[in-house]
């Protein structure tokens, strides 16, 4: 099994609204791969359609080599899954009795690991759920989905609700966590930069269409920034316009352009344009990902 989730031609509607339109995702196994995208893009749809706590509309979806269709209940058993929600649906009871409660659910429940992630993250065991704060809320949630030692997780906004200390902590976990175990992860959040270094692969959603999705070195490598010497006057060619994304005119002669496609072709091109291509630079995740939600093409990398 290469591809620990694979979706084709994946359809979800709500009504009139299409939250997936025709998604192809592929996820390979073992990679903890972000799924970005604005608000309403589709991600957390995408999520519950894996899980079926949402059935498709269209389309097929494996997970962990299951048929979401048939086996949904297999697929959550084997998934760790943090909702873009804090909310638990068990209001009244104690934190500690949730998580007694959720971990007879799962016969690879570790409890030796549970107790250190409840003392790492300070977990309140004796408050009622319902009276717990957004990330308190957050940090039982994240016990519940770890300690039961999945081979995939599913994290939606993972650290929406906790503090700096906070985040640090969980994703110094989510590290340890990934090295210890091989495990399969989709994370969907805004905060890009606070998990670039955990990331491998990306997907980008953008009105339920998956715009792009590559190894992260890949993306890096056919999305760069180009920094240019122009002469005066000058405009950017048509030749210019399959690849560049933006343009950012500075002060004199100088230019950038962030471009996506082969850097051979994207040099001669402007290079022809009578600009001097004076360096190549790397974005950051955090900086491409933007550039990919503003493009309205579909990119390959």
């Amino acid at each position: 099994m290469d591809k620990a989730v694979r979706t084709e031609g994946l359809v979800k509607r709500f009504g009139r609204e299409t939250a997936l339109d025709g998604v192809d995702l592929a996820v390979p196994q073992g990679a903890v791969f972000l799924l970005s995208g604005t608000n309403g893009a589709g991600k957390s749809s995408l999520l519950r359609t894996l899980l079926n706590l949402d059935a498709p509309d269209r389309g097929s979806a494996t997970v962990l080599g299951l048929d979401t269709w048939t086996k949904g209940a297999e697929i959550r058993a084997r998934t760790g899954y943090v909702p873009e929600t804090g909310g638990s649906g068990y209001r009244w009871m104690r934190a500690g009795h949730f998580l007694a409660h959720y971990a007879r659910f799962y016969s690879s429940w570790d409890a030796q690991y549970a107790e250190q992630l409840v003392r790492t993250l300070d977990v309140r065991l004796d408050r009622r759920m319902g009276a717990l704060s957004k990330g308190q809320a957050r940090r039982v949630q994240i016990v519940a989905a770890l300690a039961h030692r999945p081979a995939l997780l599913l994290l939606d906004e993972l650290t929406d609700g906790l503090d700096p200390l906070a985040r640090d902590e969980v994703l110094s976990l989510l590290a340890a966590y990934f090295a210890d175990t091989g495990c399969t992860a989709i994370l969907s959040t805004h905060l890009v930069g606070e998990v670039e270094t955990l990331i491998d692969h990306i997907g980008v959603l953008r009105a339920g269409k998956l715009v792009a999705q590559a190894p992260t070195e890949r993306l890096f490598a056919g999305l760069q920034r180009y920094h240019l010497d122009a002469p005066e006057g000058w405009t950017p060619p048509e030749a210019l316009a399959p690849f560049a994304l933006r343009y950012e005119l500075g002060p004199g002669r100088s230019a950038k352009m962030v471009a996506a496609g082969d850097e051979a072709a994207i040099a001669s091109a402007i290079q022809a344009s009578g600009a001097q291509l004076r360096e190549v630079s790397r974005l950051s995740l955090a900086e491409a990902v933007p550039h990919l939600l503003r493009s309205e093409k579909t990119h390959a990398f």
